[in-house]
């Protein structure tokens, strides 16, 4: 007898988190459009794509928190990749210079699911705060 292969669905705060993300990428773009803008994509997930993972996760009834912290920790993984790639050969680092990288992207890792973190319960508070104030059912008499 053939089983089939189950496949698990992702958690909802990783469903928020993704969308969130994804949904940043054409902000990000409009951002770095705007005169002296700075700003990289991972940086925008970190912002952005947590205040749109809240959202997401306030409107489907799931934690804005956690659907923040992991797009601010998707944002700060991005962001450590990018910088890998830049870096060049490290080949002739030596180990001191290695265990000091690997030590500060883990604080940055840190960082930038707080900093999602905090976004994800800005973005999740500002649609509570909307939907609570809008009542289809009120009259205007």
């Amino acid at each position: 007898m053939v089983s089939t292969p189950r496949f698990r669905t992702l958690p909802p705060a990783w469903k928020s988190a993704l969308i969130g993300v994804i949904a940043s990428l054409p902000v990000i773009a409009v951002v770095n459009w705007l005169p002296e803008s700075e700003s990289t994509v991972g940086a925008g997930m970190m912002v952005f794509g947590a205040f749109i993972a809240g959202a997401v996760a306030a409107l489907s009834s799931a934690d804005p928190d956690a659907a923040g912290l992991r797009a601010g920790l998707l944002g700060g993984v991005l962001e450590l990749l990018v910088f890998a790639a830049t870096a060049g050969t490290t080949a002739a680092w030596p180990p001191s210079r290695i265990a000091f990288f690997g030590l500060a992207g883990g604080v940055v890792l840190c960082l930038a699911s707080m900093f999602g973190l905090g976004c994800g319960r800005v973005g999740g508070w500002m649609v509570r705060t909307v939907a609570s104030r809008w009542n289809p059912t009120a009259s205007t008499s």
